[in-house]
């Protein structure tokens, strides 16, 4: 199975996206794009780090950074290897072993360790496709809107998606309580729309 090198080339979420996230990868040596839809949190985390926005206290991918770390754990590269069922499967490969994980932790951690992402030949065969033109590179990136949309009318966001995009402006402006705040809002309704 050939594995080929994929770079993140953006992040954005979209009102229709129940909110979630899409993390657009670019093969290095070639055009095609692949989509992930992710969660929020995921999507948070991957945005921090790229960011070089450091929280006060680590997040979770953070924490697991540091226990492989503090273990004297490497981790080589991530592997998305599979798609089932339009599921993404992906593996940590670390000096001994492989270790299933979802694509989002997996990518989370490349780019905490700085380490390349890999996706089967494959999975790119089925999911990715190749853009029309060259303005498809300016993927927005989250909090980002393009030039060209600014004086287009805003669709309407959920109650959701509204606090799901002021806890990403909190946390990119380290204003941390406010954003614990709307994590709990976030959880409330999420627990009551289940």
């Amino acid at each position: 199975m050939e594995r080929i090198q994929v770079d993140i080339l953006g992040l954005s979420t979209s009102p229709s996206s129940g909110g979630a996230y899409a993390l657009i990868l670019k093969e290095v040596n070639g055009a095609r794009r692949l989509p992930i839809i992710i969660g929020a949190f995921e999507a948070q985390s991957i945005a921090l780090e790229m960011e070089g926005i450091k929280p006060p206290r680590p997040l979770t991918h953070d924490l697991l950074k540091n226990v492989l770390d503090s273990l004297g754990g490497i981790l080589n590269d991530v592997f998305i290897n599979e798609l089932r069922d339009g599921t993404f499967f992906a593996k940590l490969s670390l000096e001994t072993q492989e270790i299933d994980s979802r694509p989002s932790d997996a990518i989370a951690l490349a780019v905490r360790f700085g380490v390349p992402i890999f996706v089967s030949d494959k999975v790119m065969d089925e999911a990715a496709f190749v853009p029309e033109n060259e303005e498809s590179d300016k993927i927005p990136t989250v909090g980002t809107a393009p030039e060209a949309d600014k004086d287009k009318p805003k669709p309407k966001l959920t109650k959701l998606e509204q606090l799901q995009q002021q806890l990403l402006e909190a946390i990119a402006r380290e204003e941390y309580e406010k954003a614990a705040k709307l994590r709990d809002e976030i959880q409330k309704l999420e627990a009551r729309n289940s």
